[in-house]
């Protein structure tokens, strides 16, 4: 598809109802829509004017509807993506250079044959091209050259997983153009956990990537963290009387990555005092019997989390479970 042609669809309204699909069918959201990608493509034609085969991706947000802080712990988690994403009009370059730009930063360009961890870079997009191309290159798959301009509606900071949308985005990218879509959505999610883990520098769980690259809403129990349990759960909420909103506090979490650490460390430190690497792998009721024993090793605070963690795995089965049964009192 060319430049022309992408305009052409979006002013005669043949994207309209994939529009629909993605973001809400009323009037006002399509033609705000027709303005975001008009303008990206504007702008990708005037930082790319010699690259008019283009194609178009997009990878969304998510939001968290329970298992609060349990997917570190390898728990159950339900969450949807939403209809804020990212979105990245691309072609494709023989240069062995990926070259990134957004409407929110200048171009930053990214060699397709430099996949070490480069720590001075930790923190930044460059360093999550970086990680997704080598957790590819581990698969045995070589990422092409790439123009990519990109227009991202998740504020970041925000608590909806900008950053694992933006992983999402470079692995679909790179997985569709260089590998024939044949890594399947749990890999796509853990290349996008490790680049934001071992690159990125950030800890992090595995929900949030798994949400932006399913799509929709869904029940997850990483129990095997390597080979997750997924589910779409199909359920209309809007016929049940409930709306998701989302709010714009005006603040951000991101320079809360050391307390987010935290939270995961603390419930670790939990686990292997009772021989174990993560919370999952403990009986809630052996836990409870040794407590007056990890009073004296643990903080009260871990204890605290650990207690949380059991309290809300099992609500987040339970919630699950209700929305199969259609039960939104349960």
């Amino acid at each position: 598809m060319t430049i022309y042609e992408l305009i052409s669809k979006i002013n005669s309204g043949e994207l309209d109802n994939t529009f629909g699909r993605l973001y809400g069918t009323d009037t006002n959201t399509i033609l705000s829509q027709h303005i975001r990608y008009l303008s990206a493509a504007e702008n990708f034609s005037k930082l790319y004017p010699d690259c008019d085969d283009i194609q178009v991706f997009s990878a969304s947000g998510r939001t968290e509807i329970g298992g609060n802080h349990t997917d570190h712990q390898n728990g159950c988690v339900i969450a949807a993506a939403v209809n804020l994403d990212i979105i990245a009009i691309v072609s494709f370059n023989e240069d062995g250079i990926i070259r990134f730009s957004s409407a929110e930063a200048p171009e930053c360009t990214v060699k397709t044959d430099e996949l070490s961890v480069n720590e001075s870079e930790k923190g930044t997009t460059e360093s999550l091209i970086r990680g997704v191309m080598a957790g590819f290159a581990g698969n045995g798959v070589k990422t092409d050259g790439m123009n990519i301009y990109a227009d991202s509606a998740i504020p970041v900071g925000s608590g909806l997983s900008s950053s694992a949308a933006f992983e999402i985005l470079i692995g679909t990218i790179i997985n569709s153009h260089c590998n024939g879509c044949g890594t399947d959505v749990t890999e796509l999610a853990q290349i996008g956990q490790y680049a934001e883990n071992v690159y990125f520098g950030k800890a992090s769980g595995l929900m949030d990537q798994l949400v932006s690259a399913m799509g929709g809403f869904s029940f997850i129990d990483l129990e095997d963290v390597n080979d997750p349990i997924t589910e779409k759960v199909e359920f209309d909420f809007s016929r049940a009387g409930y709306t998701i909103c989302i709010t714009n506090t005006g603040s951000s979490h991101a320079d809360l990555s050391a307390d987010y650490s935290a939270i995961s460390n603390e419930m670790k430190h939990v686990a292997n005092e009772l021989g174990c690497e993560v919370l999952r792998e403990i009986n809630e009721e052996e836990f409870y019997e040794k407590l007056p024993a990890l009073k004296k090793v643990c903080t009260d605070r871990e204890l605290l989390r650990a207690m949380h963690f059991f309290d809300e795995n099992e609500r987040a089965a339970l919630e699950a479970q209700a929305l199969r049964n259609g039960d939104t009192e349960e």
